[in-house]
């Protein structure tokens, strides 16, 4: 047996022992060979000896005795231009081309190149003979898409390389060299067009990491208004089956101002990910007028594959997130969903004998998720230049119960909690996120006065409903009915949104500042009714014209008419009943 080989001592699911000689590392790159095919695996623990594998594939037909290979090297990417629109599994394997080599059931233990290795790009140098450079810098960029993709010196060079030798512009393919270093040592290190790296080890060549602090537009308004996310934050999005989840992702995806999307598939359903691998290309991108795909990266790894393979899936894409940040990108991570994932982790923690933690999970199910978003975050690079990762995760908790375990560790490291309701999804109350449940530690672009208004209104009107559940709504008096339909309303006209429409489906900032300054100018006007009847009325009159405005062309002459309609109609409202405190000028269109 050599240094480099070992032998197969037991089987268990997805976990491999195997003794060997000479060294391994943790997290080493493996190969199980059963007969002509070699099946990937990671080295999850070493004792003495032996070693324990989780590997990525089916280990049917596997038998004690049979050889493993270790590589020397750690579960890593290619990383480099052609990533873009591509749909690749857990392992980077471009799916469309193993699909196109062995059908639609993918043979087990077939691995393809991740970048097309024969495609030529134009490179377009940046930098000159004798320039002193470090790990990270741009040296020059290929035209990938509607971006442009940097060509960066390799991630894992320490200290200053110079430029030794650069390439004249012109086309090269991803292996050829396009320059050269040297250091102070003397050593030298050839530079080409992709890298590799490994997916459990951040990219941390920048200069440093910044708070998050600037919105990120979403348009979508309750997340905007009520639980906003910020640029470079992480947030979650915790829910029963049927809520919306993944639904709510593929809007965010489509709509929100960033430059990159990357949505890993980590144990859902099948049909789920099928139907977002048929939608997104004939999604229409709102920014460029082209396919949305053409600025996505999918990681597809359904609940269907190994479950191994959903860990990989999510480092691959955070690893893929943090590449493209590198080049001055905004960049959208999009995890669904993490409960599949630590559904896994638990388990390979059960095969390994580990001391269980709360409903079986590791002990360390926690940090691991910590470690995981934590590699979000905005950066200043190199030259000064910004990148970002936001990352959201959605979290399927069984029954829709919070208190469980990936629920409680996701929500200590997260910015933004969006909570959705089984009961607002029955209503069919899209966006079903809860207003009253979700939180943010972020600042939304609309006054925080205005949303904290907002915010206890909605908070009473509930109690109000509550209390009105049991005492009818003959034992509420006027003024709490009145702040009850207030409350009603706020969620009927903006918290609620019609995705499928042109207008409404995605309102922008300066939309929602001015929309939500009009609502919020209402509903602190005083308005006197004779009965609870006449308010009812009211708001649903109110109620319908508000929806026609959400309708309304931005900045139109038809958004402004309808505003004003309805603001006459409030006007009118305040002057029956109030005297000096009315402010009938505040009801007035801008």
């Amino acid at each position: 047996m050599s240094d480099r080989e070992g032998r197969i001592v037991g089987v268990s699911g997805n976990m491999v022992v195997a003794e060997f000689s000479g060294d391994v590392m943790q997290n080493e790159l493996a190969y199980a060979v059963s007969g002509k095919e070699e099946l990937k695996a990671e080295v999850i623990r070493v004792r003495g000896n032996l070693v324990e594998m989780q590997v990525f594939e089916s280990t049917d037909g596997l038998r004690v005795g049979d050889a493993i290979r270790f590589s020397g090297g750690l579960l890593s990417v290619s990383l480099g231009p052609g990533i873009l629109a591509q749909v690749y599994d857990g392992l980077q394997n471009p799916l469309h081309l193993l699909a196109e080599e062995h059908g639609f059931f993918l043979k087990r233990g077939s691995y393809l190149t991740p970048l097309d290795e024969e495609k030529k790009w134009e490179f377009n140098p940046d930098i000159d003979t004798g320039s002193r450079v470090q790990g990270g810098d741009w040296i020059g960029w290929v035209q990938e898409g509607i971006f442009k993709h940097r060509i960066m010196v390799p991630f894992a060079l320490d200290g200053d390389w110079k430029i030794k030798k650069i390439a004249e512009k012109g086309s090269y393919r991803v292996e050829d060299t396009v320059a050269e270093l040297k250091n102070s040592r003397g050593d030298s290190r050839k530079v080409t067009l992709m890298q590799e790296w490994p997916v459990k080890i951040p990219i941390t060549a920048y200069r440093e990491k910044l708070r998050p602090k600037e919105p990120l537009i979403t348009k979508i308004r309750i997340v905007d208004t009520i639980t906003p996310i910020a640029r470079g934050g992480t947030y979650c999005i915790p829910g029963p089956f049927g809520a919306g989840k993944t639904v709510l992702q593929q809007i965010t995806s489509r709509h929100a101002e960033v430059d990159i999307v990357v949505i890993a598939a980590c144990g859902e359903r099948a049909g789920e990910v099928v139907e977002t691998l048929r939608e997104f290309p004939e999604l229409e991108d709102p920014r460029t007028g082209r396919s949305l795909m053409e600025r996505t990266i999918i990681i597809c790894n359904t609940s269907s594959m190994p479950v191994a393979a959903r860990e990989s899936s999510v480092y691959t894409a955070v690893t893929i997130a943090e590449y493209y940040r590198q080049m001055g990108l905004n960049v959208l991570l999009l995890a669904d969903s993490t409960s599949r994932w630590a559904q896994a982790m638990r388990e390979m923690s059960g095969r390994l004998e580990e001391i269980p933690g709360e409903e079986a999970f590791p002990a360390y199910l926690e940090s691991r998720i910590a470690s995981f978003y934590e590699r979000a975050g905005i950066v200043r690079l190199n030259d000064n230049s910004i990148g970002s990762i936001t990352i959201g995760g959605t979290v399927s908790p069984a029954g829709g119960n919070f208190e469980e375990p990936v629920t409680q560790s996701t929500l200590k490291v997260v910015g933004a909690f969006l909570g959705l309701s089984r009961e607002r999804s029955d209503a069919r109350k899209y966006p079903s996120v809860d207003p009253l449940d979700s939180w943010s530690k972020y600042d939304s672009f609309i006054d925080s006065g205005q949303v904290q208004f907002a915010r206890e209104l909605l908070f009473r009107s509930s109690e109000i409903d509550q209390m009105m559940k049991v005492v009818g709504e003959e034992g509420t008096t006027l003024g709490d009915f009145v702040d009850y339909l207030k409350g009603d309303f706020i969620d009927d006209v903006y918290l609620q949104q019609n995705a499928y429409d042109k207008v409404e489906g995605a309102t922008s900032a300066e939309r929602q500042t001015h929309v939500f300054g009009v609502l919020v100018r209402i509903l602190k006007s005083e308005l006197k009714f004779e009965d609870k009847d006449d308010a009812r009325h009211f708001f649903q009159e109110i109620r319908q014209d508000f929806r026609n405005w959400n309708y309304a062309e931005w900045e139109t002459d038809e958004f402004k008419e309808l505003e004003k309609k309805l603001l006459e109609k409030v006007s009118a409202k305040a002057e029956a009943g109030i005297g000096e405190e009315s402010d009938e000028k505040s009801l007035q269109p801008n």
